[in-house]
């Protein structure tokens, strides 16, 4: 491989990455306007991103199978396509109801991106320099959020909402022109492969009942889902309560991504010194006093709109430490079904999210304390489930009988 070839398919795999960061974050300044466009509400144009959200979550668990039963490029040219005309039915939607169901369809296809990207790295780069590549794609995502909003904002004052999804669509079709000249094929079909619920739902069922996956993945998967709370949310208090343009918005959100990447690049060296539980159990900690703070000063009028930047600012400089650190515990006790771990893991994630965005918009007051309100349960929720499943699990080693075998990897 050339140098200029490893740049070009960085380039294209970095693209894929951020399909589904830039579907989630550069509408979201849109949301009034959509809101007003199709004569609807506010909690109804959030229940848009929760459809995303949920299409992530079941497309993980669908593409792992298929990239390897069929390679690499057949899914994700089906993927982008699907996502590509599924944005075009975003921009021309007449109703809350198909811009709904036109996210939800763009999520299942979208998501091919990331997945395809993860498993081409392994497919393409050797050994030693595999976890460079997976560093450099980790860098972009966490970019993205910090520049979606903004092109969000800009393109919806000087076009329209509209003009969002078209620009997907563009970027998704120079995106498909690229793979087919410039990104080899990666691992050829196994027609090997079982495709059959019963073959796949097996390996998802073995994962399951490990008592550390299964812990961490619900600590991760609930605590990490603030950040919905917010996306959900954010576009509504700032806008709407707080009265800031659109461009204003995506600075703001541009500034909050500053907390959620800058504390990752911390972690391996709070590893240096504490175990990965021990960081968890003490960011949670944090987040939670930080949370009850938020919610308590909201709800007393203490936080202007400078105020409130600053508790949630503060409040997820958490999510960067708790993330990584809960992945790499769900996923320790796994060799040979850490595929399987990794898509039950993301979809999980994905999933609650959809569930915290929601519940965000059924709250939906004209207020700032159902955003506020969800974000700090989720991470008391995940700082409940992590004190008591230590408990469980130390129980059952403390108590197990001598002729049963040690599975669990002790907390």
């Amino acid at each position: 491989m050339t140098r200029r070839q490893h740049f070009v398919i960085i380039l294209i795999l970095g693209a894929l990455s951020t399909v589904s960061p830039f579907s989630i974050d550069m509408y979201l300044p849109g949301f009034p306007a959509i809101a007003r466009d199709l004569h609807t509400s506010i909690s109804q144009v959030q229940l848009s991103l929760t459809a995303y959200l949920v299409g992530i979550s079941i497309g993980q668990l669908l593409y792992g199978p298929l990239l390897d039963r069929y390679g690499r490029k057949r899914p994700l040219y089906a993927g982008l396509v699907v996502y590509l005309l599924a944005s075009i039915g975003c921009a021309f939607s007449t109703s809350i109801e198909t811009l709904i169901a036109m996210r939800l369809l763009q999520a299942l296809g979208g998501c091919v991106g990331l997945v395809a990207a993860q498993a081409l790295v392994r497919d393409l780069f050797p050994v030693s320099q595999i976890a460079q590549v997976f560093s450099l794609l980790i860098l972009v995502i966490a970019v993205s959020p910090m520049i979606a909003p903004t092109i969000g904002g800009y393109a919806t004052v000087a076009f329209g909402w509209h003009s969002i999804f078209l620009i997907l669509a563009v970027i998704t079709a120079f995106m498909l022109v690229g793979i087919y000249f410039a990104l080899p094929d990666g691992r050829q079909p196994d027609a090997s492969l079982s495709l059959r619920p019963q073959a796949v739902l097996g390996s998802f069922l073995t994962v399951i009942k490990q008592p550390q996956f299964l812990i961490y993945t619900l600590v991760g998967g609930i605590a990490t889902s603030a950040p919905f709370a917010y996306l959900a949310g954010s576009s509504d208090v700032f806008m709407n309560i707080y009265h800031a343009s659109a461009q204003e918005y995506g600075w703001i959100f541009a500034l909050m991504t500053i907390p959620l990447v800058a504390p990752t690049q911390l972690n391996r060296f709070f590893l240096k010194r504490y175990s990965s539980e021990q960081i968890i159990l003490v960011t949670l900690t944090y987040q939670s006093v930080v949370g009850l703070l938020m919610v308590l000063g909201t709800w007393a009028g203490w936080f202007g709109e400078v105020g409130l930047i600053g508790m949630l600012f503060l409040f997820l400089a958490g999510q960067g430490v708790t993330g990584p650190n809960a992945a790499a515990l769900s996923l320790a006790p796994f060799t040979r079904h850490a595929g399987s771990a990794a898509a039950l893991m993301g979809s999980f994630r994905m999933g609650f999210g959809a569930l915290v965005s929601a519940t965000v918009s059924f709250l939906h007051n004209n207020t700032a304390i159902p955003m506020v309100g969800v974000m700090t349960g989720c991470v008391v929720g995940g700082l409940a489930v992590l004190l008591i499943g230590q408990r469980v699990v130390q129980y059952r080693l403390t108590h197990r009988s001598s002729h049963e075998p040690l599975t669990e990897v002790v907390l």
